[in-house]
């Protein structure tokens, strides 16, 4: 499937950032996209780095030819010798450094577009994703660093400017691709490799003009049959601004783009579909030919070295012309230019596209007007078998296609679909009614905004309205009381009875934040508590969401940095929970190395590869969030009906844990679950932890199951056998369209098998075994159908 992705920057600049940035995506080239929109903060310190890079990366190059050049001429070469000596550690640090600093400023506020962008879009998807910046500096960033092209395979970067104009297609009346390649001055450079390689194309006719006059130039641009291709090879340059360049078209003569502006444009009316610049530097001759609608463009970004122009035309000309489209080769041919990068550092950066969005990228058949025509192959005539597979025949299969499936699995693959799979089965489940043991206070907007400004401050919640409810609460004696609002601002005097409460009441459970970074030092707890009762009566606040931003993990226990202004090791859920549970004589116990124990349960942890996860950071102790399967996790009061009092009756409060927290969507503490149907539902961090602490109570006092799962070699031979299941409904129905019916009996066999053990507990594999199910079935059924 082919998709595309337009990113406008709109206006904004390095110091105060792109406040307005829009991602459209047309799926399947549809003509009406879907829209989302983010923002990046400033951040003045990339194109410093960028410049940084630069200038080594020339210096680098210049080392490079001066080796190169003193190997041909059989002089001495003196590495350290030269005034321009670069560090190539110095100068990968710098590689290094400049990806994690982009990564890191897309992070930052990118995360909206990329979450929309990867929960429609596949990792099998075709996708072309084209920036529309103005911006110079924006335009030199190496974008396919950006850490989305790791997980999509199949995608691509452009750049565009953000004002173009569509330039329609005029039809061929000749059956080949008319290139037309100008071989520009060579001095130290050998072009007649890229004069081999255009020679060899199939249905191709090629005009070489060597190292031609501008009015040799502009007659052959001016002809009347129009070209496809527009190939230069030779020395070019651009302005260090990157806003114009020019192309040294002989020995003496140099030309800028808008010398030829009329003989170009005149060559795009007539059909100019592709140019391709191989050759130094050619940013600023995109930013021209993109002034005059260009189809689509290739440039370098720097300074080229002749080995590595050679290598990438030969193998995006191969792929391009054996059939593959135009973005997935200009991908292909750039990664392999990265075996060339011990000798050339960085080669696999420099090639780069430039399109006019409104045009869509040609394949070689249709450039040659051969739209059906598909890559010449050798065919054998097909011989009509009359031998039937036997039964070890289609179990072989069966074990084949089972096996390809779990290899697949093995490496991520799958993980995806297997997790959304898994919330679907979730959402199914009975409902199980509230946990009897809490009662949820949630402050609200209306809440926050009724509390005085200058009481509450920033917070939400004001220290004269925690000190009321507090004391609301008391009089119906609840055995825990747990505060989900971070409280790091200091407790005036005059509450004297907050602060007492703070000191000395080990039923009242506080919350912090780990650092996430040396950035970002944490939230502290309460000031009035007792450093050394912190961890006893404070739990952390921090999750661990998956890729696809859904929250299916509980992160009990972690060993928070040395400088994180919150240094407790315990969740807050947990916290709770086992202050409750420490009345009925229970603690917490380390069960070997990995897991965790409260009396008879078993806390069983996850590793990197459990259930449908596959290659996981389960750094500290975590376990799936079996969530309460109900609409209601608890009975609710806002803060008002609970100071008001007259709906806070014993029977809501005495014995339970009563946990307080914000629904303000203000506060930002909102998750993605999976009974969230969309990106626009959320859940407010308070219910989370509401199921987190109901499902390790659950699990102690009523033997309520947690989710377990097999280990790899049950979960192999699990597929295995409904992939064998598959195949014997093939060899038992002979009749397609009953082995159709009886394999879709088979699927829902599968799928209710998967949803009785969930509810149990047991998270089973659901999509390897499905794949294998469809996968022998359709293979067995047409091979026999063909044979």
């Amino acid at each position: 499937m082919s998709q595309l992705v337009v990113l406008n920057f709109g206006e904004g600049s390095w110091k105060d950032g792109f406040p307005s940035v829009t991602a459209r995506l047309w799926e399947n080239e549809n003509r009406h996209p879907t829209q989302f929109t983010g923002r990046l903060p400033p951040a003045p310190q990339l194109p410093e780095l960028y410049q940084q890079w630069r200038a080594l990366y020339q210096a680098l190059s210049e080392r490079l030819r001066l080796r190169q050049y003193s190997l041909e001429m059989e002089i001495e070469f003196e590495e350290d010798g030269t005034p321009d000596a670069v560090s190539d550690v110095e100068f990968e640090d710098l590689c290094k450094q400049l990806k994690q600093q982009l990564n890191r400023w897309l992070d930052s506020g990118f995360g909206r577009i990329e979450r929309q962008l990867r929960a429609k879009l596949s990792w099998s998807d075709e996708i072309r994703i084209i920036l529309e910046v103005e911006d110079e500096q924006l335009r030199q960033l190496p974008w396919h660093l950006w850490n989305f092209f790791e997980d999509f395979p199949k995608a691509e970067i452009a750049l565009s400017t953000q004002e173009y104009e569509s330039v329609p297609l005029r039809p061929k009346s000749t059956k080949k691709v008319r290139i037309l390649a100008i071989l520009g001055n060579a001095l130290g450079i050998d072009l007649r490799s890229d004069r081999a390689l255009l020679e060899k194309l199939p249905y191709a006719e090629t005009v070489f003009l060597v190292e031609p006059t501008t009015k040799e130039l502009h007659k052959f641009l001016w002809d009347e049959r129009g070209w496809d291709i527009l190939f230069f090879a030779g020395h070019s340059s651009s302005r260090a601004d990157g806003a114009t360049g020019q192309l040294e078209i002989n020995g003496s003569d140099s030309l800028t783009i808008p010398q030829l502006r009329h003989a170009l444009t005149a060559a795009i009316d007539r059909g100019l579909q592709l140019a391709i610049f191989n050759s130094c530097d050619g940013l600023g001759l995109a930013r021209e030919l993109g002034d005059l609608d260009l189809p689509q463009l290739i440039v370098m970004r720097e300074p080229v070295p002749d080995l590595v122009a050679q290598e990438f035309l030969k193998n995006f000309l191969t792929t391009f012309s054996g059939g593959n489209s135009f973005y997935l080769a200009v991908r292909e041919a750039r990664e392999k230019l990265q075996g060339l990068e011990k000798e050339f550092p960085c080669a696999c950066w420099l090639p780069l596209i430039c399109q006019n969005p409104t045009a869509t990228p040609p394949t070689w058949w249709e450039l040659c007007n051969r739209p059906t025509l598909a890559p010449p192959t050798p065919l054998q005539p097909r011989k009509k078998s009359k031998i039937q597979l036997s039964l070890g025949s289609i179990l072989a299969i069966s074990l084949i296609i089972a096996g390809s499936i779990v290899g697949l699995r093995s490496l991520g693959l799958l993980e995806p679909i297997e997790l959304k799979a898994f919330d679907r089965l979730m959402r199914l489940r009975p409902d199980e009614g509230p946990d009897p043991r809490l009662l949820l206070i949630t402050v609200t907007g209306t809440d926050v905004q009724a509390q005085p400004a200058q009481e509450r401050k920033s917070s939400s919640l004001s220290n004269n309205a925690l000190e009321q409810l507090l004391d609301q609460l008391d009089q119906y004696e609840p055995r825990v009381v747990g505060l989900d609002i971070y409280r790091a601002a200091p407790v005036e005097p005059k509450y004297n009875r907050l602060i007492e409460r703070f000191r000395n009441d080990d039923r009242f459970i506080n919350v912090c934040k780990v650092a996430d970074d040396a950035d970002n030092p944490g939230i502290p707890p309460p000031n009035p508590i007792p450093k050394d009762k912190i961890l006893e009566r404070v739990g952390f606040s921090d999750v661990v969401t998956d890729p696809d931003g859904i929250l299916r993990r509980h992160l009990l226990a972690l060993g928070p940095p040395r400088k994180s202004l919150c240094q407790t090791q315990v969740s807050l859920s947990l916290q709770v929970a086992l202050r409750y549970l420490a009345d009925e004589g229970m603690e917490l116990e380390l069960e070997g190395r990995r897991d965790l124990r409260i009396q008879d349960t078993l806390l069983l942890t996850l590793d990197k590869n459990s259930g449908g996860y596959h290659h996981l950071d389960a750094g500290g102790f975590q376990i799936p969030l079996n969530y309460r399967s109900t609409d209601r996790i608890a009975p609710q009061l806002t803060l008002a009906e609970a100071l008001e009092g007259n709906k806070l009756t014993p029977e809501l409060v005495r014995d339970r844990i009563v946990l307080i927290g914000t629904t303000d969507k203000t506060f930002r503490d909102l998750h993605h679950t999976p009974y969230d149907r969309g990106y626009l539902e959320y859940t407010p961090g308070v219910i989370v932890q509401a199921h987190a602490i109901g499902q390790i109570l659950g699990a102690v006092l009523d033997e309520r199951p947690l989710l377990w799962w097999w280990s790899k070699g049950y979960e192999a031979l699990w597929i295995c056998g409904w992939s064998i299941f598959g195949g014997l409904v093939v060899w038992r129905f002979k009749s397609a369209a009953i082995a159709g019916f009886t394999g879709g009996l088979v699927l829902i066999a599968l799928c209710g098998s998967c949803y009785v053990l969930l509810v149990r507990g047991g998270w089973i594999p659901l999509i390897p075994p499905a794949f294998a199910v469809i996968a022998t079935i359709g293979t067995v059924s047409i091979y026999q159908r063909l044979s």
